[in-house]
C-alpha cells in the first residue's frame, strides 16, 4: 500500500484532500485509480487508511476507511552527524538511516572530507537529500519525515550535540567493545542521542580528542574497518535493536 504525508488541515471529516506534488505522483507516476487503497499520516502521527474518492486537476480526494495513532517511530530521538562522503553515498546513507528510524541527519564537513561544497551546491544538495528522506519515509511507512539539516562544520556539529544524553564517535583506534556496550546501555525511551560518522579516511585524532573533551564517547565498531556508508547503518541498526519495543 502506498503511503503519503499530509498536514492536519487537509483532513475534512471523513475526507482528505491531497494536494501539491503528491497529486502528480498519484495520477501520473503511480497511475492510481478511483477506489484504490492508500495510507496517509499527518504531523501528529495519526495514520489514515483510505480509498481514492475522486481525482481533480490539482487535488486528489480520499475517503477515510479507518485510522490509528500507533506510531512507527523509535521511542527516542536519534541524530546522525555524517561526514560528507564522495559521490552519491550520502543519498544511500540518508535512505537507509530513514528506514532504520533516524530522527535527523546532519551533513558535516570534517578535515578529511574530500567533498567541498559552495553555498549554492549546499542548498541544492540539501533539497535533494530531503527529497530522498521523504521518499524513504513513505516507503518505510514512517509516521514523520526525518529532516536533513543544512551542512555544518565539525565544530558546529559538536555544539549541536551539547546537552544530548548520549553521544558516541566510532574511532578505529578505540580498543574493545565495552565503550560501545556502555553507550548502548544509556539508550532509553525519551532520550535524545547522537553519533558521529567520519567521511572516507575517518576522523583525525585531534577531532576525536575535541569530541571526547565534550563528553562524546569514542567507541569501536569491531575489528574490521567499515566504509563510511556502512558504519552509520551498522551502528544505527544496533541502536534500533536496543530501543525497539
Amino acid at each position: 500500500m502506498y503511503h503519503f504525508f499530509i498536514q492536519a488541515y487537509q483532513v475534512r471529516g471523513d475526507s482528505i484532500k491531497i494536494e501539491g506534488k503528491d497529486v502528480n505522483h498519484i495520477r501520473n507516476v503511480l497511475r492510481m485509480k478511483q477506489k484504490e487503497a492508500l495510507s496517509v499520516t499527518d504531523e501528529d502521527g495519526v495514520e489514515y487508511f483510505c480509498e481514492i474518492q475522486k481525482m481533480e486537476e490539482e487535488a486528489v480526494w480520499l475517503s477515510v476507511k479507518d485510522q490509528t495513532d500507533v506510531s512507527h517511530e523509535l521511542p527516542a530521538e536519534i541524530v546522525l552527524f555524517q561526514g560528507l562522503p564522495k559521490g552519491d553515498r550520502m543519498e544511500l546513507i540518508i535512505q537507509k538511516a530513514v528506514e532504520l528510524g533516524i530522527h535527523t541527519v546532519v551533513p558535516m564537513e570534517t578535515r578529511r572530507c574530500v567533498v567541498r561544497l559552495d553555498e549554492k551546491k549546499k542548498e541544492t544538495k540539501c533539497r535533494r537529500w530531503n527529497a530522498i528522506a521523504e521518499s524513504a519515509a513513505k516507503q518505510s511507512k514512517r509516521s514523520r519525515i526525518p529532516q536533513v539539516h543544512s551542512v555544518v562544520t565539525f565544530q558546529q556539529a559538536l555544539q549541536m550535540a551539547e546537552g544530548y544524553e548520549a553521544v558516541c564517535i566510532p574511532y578505529e583506534q578505540t580498543k574493545g567493545m565495552q565503550p560501545l556496550r556502555e553507550f548502548l546501555a544509556k539508550l532509553k525511551p525519551g532520550i535524545k542521542a547522537g553519533f558521529f560518522i567520519g567521511p572516507e579516511g575517518g576522523f583525525e585524532e585531534e577531532e576525536v580528542q575535541l569530541a571526547a573533551e565534550q563528553g562524546i564517547v569514542p567507541v569501536s565498531l569491531g575489528k574490521r574497518i567499515l566504509r563510511t556508508e556502512t558504519a552509520g547503518i551498522a551502528l544505527l541498526s544496533v541502536m534500533m535493536l536496543q530501543l525497539e519495543e
